[in-house]
Parts: C-alpha cells; sequence; structure tokens
C-alpha cells in the first residue's frame, strides 16, 4: 500500500469513533459536531465555488441537508437508530466502492470521475448490505429490537447507497468543474469535510424524506 492508504486508514481509525460518539451521545454534543461540520462544508464550498451561480445553490442545499440530518437524529423512539443506518450505509459504500475498486478496477463508470469503476459500485452495494445486515443483528439481540432483515430492507440499502453514490458524483463534478483535486485538506488521505460527506449530505435528507412520506 501507499503513503495514501496509510493516512486514509489512520484518519477513518480517528474520525469514525469520534464521529459515532457525537451522534450517539446526542444533545448539545451532537449540534456542536452538526454545526462545526455545517461551517467547514460551508467555507470549503464557498472556497470551491468561485462562481455565484453555483454558491447560493449550494449553500441552501448544505443548509437543507443539515437540517434534515438534525430532524433525522433527534425523531422520537428511532432517530439514532435511522441516523446510525444510514451512515453506516454511506460509510461501506464508500469504502467497498474503494476497495473492491481498487482491487478488481475494471471499466470506468464516468469521466467526471475517473477512479469510479462498475466493480466499485458493486463493492459499494455488497459492503452496504453487509452492514445493515449485522447492524440488525446486533439491533436485535443487544438492544431489543424487531428489524428483519428481508428484501425490503435491501431493496432500501441499495436506493440509499445509490443516492450516496450520486452524492460523491456531484460532488467530484463539481471538484472537475473548478478544477480542484480535493475540497479541502483538512483529513490527512481524505482531504476536506466534504470528501468524506459527499454521499451523507444527500443520504440523510433523502432518507428522513421517505420517513416524512411514510414510506418507510
Amino acid at each position: 500500500m501507499d503513503g495514501s492508504v496509510y493516512k486514509r486508514l489512520f484518519s477513518s481509525l480517528i474520525l469514525i469513533p469520534l464521529t459515532f460518539f457525537f451522534i450517539i451521545k446526542g444533545s448539545f454534543f451532537f449540534l456542536f459536531f452538526l454545526f462545526l461540520c455545517f461551517v467547514l462544508s460551508l467555507k470549503e464550498w464557498k472556497n470551491m465555488s468561485y462562481e455565484i451561480r453555483y454558491f447560493y445553490p449550494g449553500v441552501i442545499f448544505l443548509l437543507f441537508s443539515f437540517i434534515s440530518a438534525f430532524c433525522l437524529r433527534i425523531l422520537e423512539d428511532k432517530g439514532l437508530i435511522f441516523f446510525i443506518y444510514v451512515l453506516l450505509i454511506s460509510i461501506f459504500s464508500d469504502l467497498g466502492g474503494y476497495v473492491i475498486g481498487r482491487l478488481l478496477k475494471g471499466p470506468k463508470l464516468i469521466k467526471i470521475s475517473p477512479n469510479k469503476t462498475y466493480s466499485g459500485v458493486l463493492g459499494a452495494y455488497i459492503f452496504s448490505i453487509l452492514s445493515i445486515y449485522f447492524y440488525l443483528i446486533i439491533l436485535n439481540k443487544y438492544f431489543n429490537q424487531n428489524e428483519f432483515f428481508n428484501i425490503k430492507t435491501i431493496i432500501l440499502v441499495l436506493i440509499v447507497s445509490t443516492i450516496s453514490q450520486i452524492g460523491d458524483l456531484i460532488i467530484s463534478y463539481f471538484k472537475r468543474k473548478f478544477n480542484i483535486k480535493d475540497t479541502g485538506n483538512l483529513i490527512p488521505g481524505h482531504g476536506g469535510i466534504l470528501d468524506r460527506i459527499d454521499g451523507l449530505i444527500f443520504a440523510l435528507p433523502f432518507y428522513y424524506i421517505l420517513i416524512l412520506l411514510n414510506i418507510i
């Protein structure tokens, strides 16, 4: 493995536990964490989107996305369960796409993101399904939940994973348009905050809308 992979792995080992800590703690901790991510994301978007016609729609979308994330987390009864559900899908979609894409390579998916491959998409789906399978086992065994893993679950995971991957591609499009490699340099091996939450800022509001519409 090259140095960038080690940096990516080391950063993930620190960031993922910290993220789960703030999300699980909730209350002020989660609000502080969410606000910090929003401010950093906004700063990165401002730095990269030098055209006004893109800047303001981006700000509105980020605001909508983070408000949706907050509303999802504070839902009574299953807010935390739902939030972690989407978080796991996004994390493991990214991980599966990265790992399987690098291992199998193969045909490129789209020009705006030359590192994305069809094998990576498949890896994203497999990893996200497996993550939710084990997540539901833990919920049922240790937290007395009655969550079932079935065909409906698989379809939902595939849809949310697809939205997350589309979010990744959309941010990749803007990075290519604005001629930058990463949205920032805050996270070693990963780039900026937007590089890490690109899928999540699309998946969270999408999932919250599904709940509001009583689809799930």
